[in-house]
């Protein structure tokens, strides 16, 4: 095993290195969506903004305009998916994200939940939804939101579907893989992903998808009742 869990400072180790790796895809998927080539991040939103109004008008507007829109259009799904980006894009900002610790308010929340629910109706009228959007609800399905890690690797399967297979791609479906617990998925995109990465750097993403599987053992050991850390001899 890449690390040994037993020691404090070890355990330690590994999940800072797992914060850390969700800390930079979160980042990336909060502003661009998960890749740089994405568009629905909250740096969009600011882009669309027409410059005369405060960021909070120019979120009022786009989410009255967005629920205005499903309402005359129920079954068009691309009112639902702007629904569901302008939901997030209201999460990601202002009380809604606490930048310092990189997770998202009480406040944030209820704006996912109503970017989780415009996303359900959305993906009920379309065989292929955005993947774009899917990139903003793995974000909002992260442990740093709404901490549903099963939504999040549906999420995630989306984006890997739709775009040119990489490693990091499966990298990252493994890990949110592991977070839900589903193993076998989890063990096939960790498998697939150091498929797809170059030689010289399959040591390193190898080295990270140990840490992602050590610290969902460890976060399903301490929420096991009765768990201990002692080693047993």
């Amino acid at each position: 095993m890449l690390f040994d869990l037993r020691g404090r400072g070890r355990r330690r180790f590994v999940q800072a290195i797992y914060l850390s790796l969700a800390i930079l895809m979160g980042g990336g998927l909060v502003l661009f969506g998960v890749g740089g080539a994405t568009s629905g991040g909250l740096l969009d939103a600011f882009k669309n903004d027409s410059g005369g109004q405060s960021v909070s008008d120019t979120f009022k507007k786009r989410i009255s305009d967005a629920e205005n829109g499903v309402k005359v259009r129920p079954a068009d799904p691309k009112a639902w998916a702007e629904l569901t980006r302008v939901r997030f894009q209201q999460a990601s900002s202002g009380d809604g994200f606490d930048q310092v610790n990189g997770v998202f308010t009480d406040k944030g929340k209820e704006s996912l939940q109503a970017a989780d629910q415009a996303w359900a109706k959305y993906q009920t009228l379309t065989e292929k939804p955005d993947d774009t959007i899917a990139s903003l609800m793995v974000q909002a399905y992260s442990q740093y939101g709404l901490n549903e890690p099963d939504k999040a690797v549906s999420a995630m399967e989306v984006i890997v579907d739709s775009r040119t297979p990489t490693g990091p791609l499966y990298a990252q479906l493994a890990t949110y893989a592991y977070q839900a617990g589903q193993t076998r998925k989890a063990e096939l995109a960790s498998k697939k992903a150091v498929q797809l990465t170059p030689k010289d750097d399959r040591e390193q993403i190898k080295a990270q998808l140990d840490a992602a599987r050590q610290a969902a053992a460890a976060q399903v050991s301490s929420a096991t009742p009765g768990s201990t850390s002692t080693p047993s001899s």
